[in-house]
């Protein structure tokens, strides 16, 4: 330590320099300890800390499950004797949709009372409402084109086959847009439909489904790219990716990360004319030159997150950034829980 103390410089001003030396790593040290602690925070917050999404879903199931049994326990003493009075149900019903079709069945007592053999007039009506399902069901469209002949000069005729989504296919309009909403809007992969299907004695095999779906997306492909063209056509819009499992291949039951860009044009918040519209890309990874080649030339506002993938849309001649408040948010959210984990304190919230 005296060793220490006689290699400090003697004069002051140099003293005074490494003493603002040792402050500022002091400083850099405590900087690196702070980050350090801040990224704990969150790794244990990933690891161990409830997740919401899991916990509301629990929370949904249980609240579902517990319903489920108060209503069979109800239907149970529905069964008692009929001038019981039933047990109010707690839930409100809304009344049905007035667009819905209405089929009405008369249930009269007679035209002569059962008592003294008199006439009966009406004093009014119970109407009760039901409402009931009707599913869809398969039928075979016949086009029959009558091949004429000229009697005259042996001339042939015959009307032209109107257009078809798929030449030569069997399935009908009505029936691809079933397939095609089931699929993409329901999530019901097209294995479940084709068992669906032969349910209803119709054997429609899934390598027939996949081939009936991929030509669909081949018909809609226009209507896609217009769709992309009325939201680059906007003064803004909303910009994000999704990660999707893409099969490899290579080895049945790998897959890799590929991504979903979403491009989104929505002008009701403040009153534009615009109907909202959504476009989206596919693409195999993340890499920043797929939202520049799908934004290339857009010169509006694009929000979007902090990605450094989008940094090639903004600069001089192109978008301009609008950044994210929810992810600028989270940061002081995390700031804020870190510090007073810390401090060993809970906050006052």
């Amino acid at each position: 330590m005296l060793k220490s103390f006689n290699a400090l410089p003697a004069d002051p001003e140099e003293l005074r320099h490494a003493a603002q030396g040792l402050l500022d790593l002091a400083k850099s040290q405590a900087l690196k300890i702070e980050k350090l602690e801040h990224q704990l925070a969150g790794h244990r917050k990933a690891r161990f800390g409830s997740k919401s999404e899991t916990a509301d879903q629990l929370a949904l199931d249980l609240h579902e499950d517990r319903d489920i049994g108060q209503a069979a326990h109800a239907q149970q003493n529905d069964t008692g004797p009929a001038d019981e009075k039933p047990e109010k149900r707690k839930h409100s019903r809304a009344p049905l949709p007035e667009h819905l079709e209405r089929q009405s069945e008369v249930l009269s007592p007679g035209k002569t009372c059962t008592d003294c053999g008199g006439s009966l007039r009406p004093l009014g009506e119970d109407v009760t409402q039901e409402l009931e399902y009707i599913p869809g069901r398969f039928v075979v469209r016949e086009i029959i084109r009558p091949r004429m002949a000229c009697s005259c000069c042996d001339a042939f005729a015959q009307a032209p086959l109107p257009s078809r989504p798929i030449t030569r296919g069997r399935a009908g309009p009505g029936l691809l847009a079933h397939v095609l909403v089931g699929k993409y809007c329901d999530h019901v992969p097209l294995y479940r439909q084709s068992e669906i299907y032969a349910r209803e004695k119709v054997e429609l095999h899934r390598s027939t489904l996949c081939d009936w779906v991929g030509r669909a997306t081949a018909l809609l492909a226009p209507l896609a790219e217009h769709i992309g063209k009325v939201v680059r056509a906007g003064p803004a819009l909303f910009a994000d990716d999704t990660p999707v499992k893409l099969q490899t291949g290579k080895k049945t039951g790998t897959a890799q990360t590929a991504r979903m860009w979403s491009y989104v044009r929505d002008e009701r918040p403040w009153c534009g004319q615009a109907p909202p519209c959504a476009w989206y890309q596919f693409s195999v990874d993340r890499k920043g030159k797929h939202p520049a080649a799908h934004l290339k030339s857009y010169k509006g506002i694009v929000h979007a997150d902090g990605f450094t993938g989008f940094n090639g849309l903004f600069g001089e001649g192109l978008a301009t950034e609008q950044a994210c408040m929810v992810h600028v948010r989270r940061k002081f959210v995390d700031v804020f829980e870190r510090t007073w984990t810390c401090r060993g304190l809970m906050p006052l919230l």
